[in-house]
């Protein structure tokens, strides 16, 4: 099993287009999080979600959200950070605005990003879902290296795991509606999934 340190890939800084078999993408910088398990036995990869995350809310570039997946984020750090620092969450993967990739979960494992959730009538997303984070906010534009490389990543995920087909890529509003808003109504999805074709 991946330690809990940090760890570059030897092409870090520019992935490769594939996937190794624990579903490590070549290239991002890996951050494993605490906050991962198996998945059910059986279970055929075929949902990705697209959330966005800043902490503070519509802060950008700080070190926070690698420690709210790591588990150590300080309550006292900032107002906001009091009532979530003891949530144990994490995503497979985080883009930076300007492009960078983070890891913290192989997408072979069951990230838990997707909370209370329900695809088509299909309940725990988490189960079946690779979930992808963009550094933003609902009502802030995304930047052109974020879409780039959300398409590059996308390419490569429904390369791996072709169940995950145009129609199931999903928002966390569409999966957990009345209860979260991203990836939010700044996020051009035509856009994006033109690339992502």
């Amino acid at each position: 099993m991946q330690s809990m340190t940090e760890r570059h890939d030897e092409s870090a800084g520019e992935p490769a287009s594939e996937l190794d078999a624990e579903g490590w993408i070549g290239g991002a910088l890996r951050r494993p999080s605490p906050n991962q398990d198996d998945r059910p036995a059986g279970t055929q990869i075929d949902l990705l979600v697209i959330h966005n995350i800043s902490l503070p809310p519509g802060t950008f570039g700080g070190g926070w959200i690698d420690d709210l997946f790591l588990n150590r984020l300080d309550p006292s750090a900032h107002p906001y950070f009091a009532p979530i620092a003891h949530v144990r969450v994490s995503s497979h993967l985080l883009i930076r605005r300007d492009g960078a990739l983070i890891q913290y979960v192989p997408c072979e494992r069951r990230a838990w990003h997707a909370g209370v959730s329900s695809f088509e009538g299909r309940e725990r997303c988490n189960d079946y879902s690779i979930g992808i984070e963009l550094e933003g906010a609902d009502l802030i534009p995304f930047t052109d290296a974020q879409y780039r490389r959300l398409a590059d990543c996308t390419h490569w995920i429904r390369t791996r795991y072709p169940a995950i087909t145009r129609e199931r890529i999903a928002g966390h509003s569409d999966i957990a509606p009345g209860r979260k808003t991203d990836p939010g109504p700044a996020f051009d999805w035509p856009r994006y999934l033109d690339r992502s074709q």
